[in-house]
């Protein structure tokens, strides 16, 4: 079965905005990617100001190459232009991983 691996952002209020332009601006960034299979991203409604990031991959493997390719070359400012990279929107950041054990949809 699928992995699924959440990064649960710590996001300060007057950073919220940002950072969700900041994903919608890359959209289909992941998308293409091998073993790719699902992604979200968790606006806080209460209780807490940590934004979830959720991806669903077929393997570990999957995981980890995207993570050594596209991820890493977007993350160290590649296709800016400008050289320099952006201040983070989140001051904190963790990865949890969890193995897909049991899983349902809607009946048709």
């Amino acid at each position: 079965m699928s992995i699924v691996k959440i990064n649960a952002l710590t996001v300060p209020a007057e950073q919220r905005e940002v950072l969700e332009q900041r994903f919608a601006s890359r959209a289909g960034a992941v998308e293409g990617s091998d073993g790719f299979e699902w992604f979200e991203l968790l606006r806080p409604v209460e209780g807490t100001d940590q934004y979830l990031v959720y991806t669903r991959w077929r393997s570990e493997e999957d995981f980890q190459a995207w993570m050594e390719g596209p991820m890493k070359a977007a993350h160290q400012g590649g296709g800016s232009g400008s050289g320099e990279r952006p201040k983070p929107a989140a001051s904190g950041s963790a990865v949890w991983s969890f193995e897909v054990v049991q899983q349902a949809a809607p009946k048709p």
